[in-house]
């Protein structure tokens, strides 16, 4: 049966205290909505429509993808209006799958399952059991099993609230039976609200079979609705993503400290140590190490490279045996070749460096080409901005550049260079020769250093 998602978005989420909407509040490195919608294509829908409200112009300018169909809930009138407003152009022969963009976690597994359930003109109703159910409204089931009502927990009695079992707000249904139930709807109630769930009585009175699909990990139905279940969120999505990758061979040193923000791709026998942070696209290849408390974006580490302690590294392509850190900075637009190694307190920008060559203390190399086995010495700079361009430093293949020397760009040094320590080289330096830049050494002799005057 062809398939219609309805992502609920519309609302404000005032418990968040923030500008932003909040299903643009990130998760993961992206938006709870962002985590719904990558859920709901898995499943090959004929269309998603999100049903938004309170921030529509800057949600909406979040999601540019042609394929989403926008419907506005001008007026918040509850859950049962919201999927109102995205009935409109979905065929009555389509099963509806209804997902909330605030309940992030639940897996397209889990969603699938429901939409099977749905079939032959069920009402599929995910459900979970809790150890603490306070506050939900409670399933109650009929003699074979099914549904037959939900009762929320101002209205339940003594044994009813003992039930473990709650209603998550996700179903699935047909279109033709959904319509027809959303038009009998009324806000007869304190809230003056329409409300989703009291299709399931209309279902129950018309002997539609009412299935309740109980959701495998009750973390899946988690809302989102403060800051505080924003961070519970984030930890249990950071659990499984590292349950994950060590199911895949990968080494963490401490599963509850480790975040991916992203994607990852990994090779055999990779090990990641606390505290690391992998945003963005990021590829890490056979044996490679990250060292603790290293944030790594988008970047793409070669077979045995090593990342030291508490390195950043963003928009880096690394070959193979590679060593960085502690303490590097890498830039964006840095290529590295293999056997490169960039060592403590050193910067990169937009820097191409060949095979075996190294920048090993406190320096910064920006906007420059280095040669292969190049050795650049403590801190060296390249002088690549005039304040108003930028610059090219180029070094040629076994160059040495000594201590504390500045390079003046644009400039090139030749193969096989020296560079004498502590040279300012402002024009390009001959290949093979030793080239010196520096102020005469002078002694003042009988010079004496002023004191204070006593007091």
């Amino acid at each position: 049966m062809p398939l219609s998602i309805v992502v609920l978005a519309a609302g404000q989420g005032k418990r968040m205290h923030s500008d932003l909407p909040k299903v643009l509040q990130p998760l993961a490195g992206r938006s709870l909505l962002a985590h719904v919608l990558g859920t709901a294509r898995a499943l090959g829908p004929a269309a998603v429509h999100v049903v938004f409200g309170h921030g529509g112009d800057t949600v909406r300018a979040a999601f540019p993808d042609g394929d989403l169909v926008w419907c506005r809930q001008a007026e918040q009138l509850g859950t049962g209006h919201a999927v109102m407003q995205g009935m409109p152009g979905i065929p009555d022969d389509h099963t509806v799958l209804i997902l909330c963009g605030d309940v992030p976690l639940v897996t397209a597994a889990t969603v699938e399952r429901l939409t099977h359930t749905a079939e032959d003109g069920r009402l599929a109703l995910l459900t979970a059991e809790l150890d603490d159910p306070h506050g939900y409204g409670r399933i109650i089931r009929d003699e074979r099993g099914g549904v037959a009502r939900i009762v929320e927990e101002k209205d339940a009695t003594d044994d009813e609230r003992r039930l473990r079992e709650i209603n998550t707000g996700l179903l699935a249904v047909r279109a033709r039976e959904l319509r027809r139930w959303l038009a009998r709807l009324d806000n007869d109630n304190a809230q003056g609200e329409y409300y989703l769930t009291d299709v399931i009585a209309m279902a129950v009175e018309e002997d539609v079979p009412v299935e309740g699909v109980l959701a495998a990990d009750p973390a899946e139905v988690l809302g989102i609705n403060d800051r505080a279940q924003l961070a519970a969120a984030e930890r249990l999505y950071q659990r499984r993503q590292a349950e994950a990758l060590m199911a895949r061979g990968v080494t963490i040193a401490d599963p509850d400290r480790v975040d991916v923000r992203g994607t990852l791709e990994v090779g055999r026998d990779v090990f990641i140590d606390v505290g690391a942070v992998l945003e963005g696209e990021v590829r890490l290849g056979d044996r490679v190490r990250i060292g603790p408390y290293c944030v790594i974006a988008d970047s793409t580490l070669g077979t045995g490279s090593v990342v030291h302690a508490h390195s950043v590294l963003q928009g880096l392509e690394a070959g193979d045996g590679c060593e960085l850190g502690p303490y590097a900075r890498i830039r964006p637009g840095t290529r590295l070749a293999d056997r490169v190694k960039v060592g403590n307190f050193v910067e990169m920008k937009n820097a191409r460096v060949a095979a075996g060559s190294k920048v090993n203390h406190l320096s910064y190399v920006g906007d420059a080409t280095v040669g292969a086995g190049v050795n650049v010495g403590a801190g060296t700079i390249t002088c690549n901005y005039d304040g108003a361009n930028k610059h090219l430093t180029v070094i040629g293949d076994g160059a040495f550049i000594g201590s504390n020397t500045a390079l003046v760009a644009p400039v090139e040094v030749g193969e096989g260079a020296t560079i004498g320590a502590g040279s300012t080289i402002a024009k390009d330096a001959p290949a093979g020769e030793l080239t010196v830049a520096r102020a005469r050494q002078t002694t003042v002799p009988g010079w004496k250093r002023p004191v204070k005057k006593a007091k």
